[in-house]
């Protein structure tokens, strides 16, 4: 894995980024920070011929996921995205966002405490909550209909999107969906990896 674009860090060789280097260069910039991460081809499907992002990432997205995870004090995903990818019990919090009151079936027999419902009706509400838990390094893992809505809700400080080199054509949907968005993004690193590309783009405010 190289860097494309990247600080200069003269312990961190830019033609060979190992795990520690991706720690460091997956550092929320500040400690209440909210990210998203997604996964898209490069004709833009979101998701792989069976419905679902797990078919399409591959271990350049594994490693630079399990960076950001380790960052984060708690995990932010919707209910659809749950049932879909079977999420199960992780290291840290899951924030299920759901208008049903129990948690999808794959989250249901994880330890007391580590799974939240929530609605997603007042994202500005849920982010104040979340930070008064201490859980203020946050995690969006979608989908895309949750990611839309918290971006529009001013909520989401960065998108880490990786690029798969591949096509796939039909009517998948995009990273993105339902709320309509128009913000402006920085990059502020870039990777490769075997023609995958893993970006950190900053919202602009």
């Amino acid at each position: 894995m190289r860097i494309l674009i990247g600080p200069d860090d003269p312990t961190v060789d830019r033609d060979a980024v190992d795990d520690d280097a991706l720690a460091r260069l997956y550092a929320p910039p500040r400690p209440d920070w909210w990210r998203a991460s997604m996964v898209s081809t490069t004709d833009g499907a979101g998701t792989g011929p069976d419905g679902l992002s797990g078919s399409i990432n591959n271990d350049a997205d594994g490693r630079v996921f399990a960076a950001m995870r380790a960052h984060a004090d708690a995990v932010v995903v919707g209910a659809g995205t749950v049932r879909a990818e079977e999420y199960g019990a992780a290291d840290v919090p899951i924030v299920c966002l759901t208008r049903g009151d129990e948690a999808p079936p794959s989250l249901a027999d994880a330890p007391e405490g580590s799974v939240v419902l929530r609605s997603m009706d007042d994202p500005a509400a849920l982010r104040a909550e979340l930070a008064d838990r201490g859980w203020r390094s946050v995690m969006v893992e979608g989908g895309p209909s949750v990611l839309a809505t918290l971006l529009a809700a001013g909520v989401v400080d960065e998108l880490c999107l990786t690029t798969v080199p591949r096509l796939l054509g039909g009517d998948a949907g995009r990273i993105t969906a339902g709320t309509d968005v128009d913000l402006a993004l920085s990059p502020t690193l870039l990777l490769e990896h075997d023609g995958t590309l893993l970006g950190r783009w900053e919202v602009r405010r």
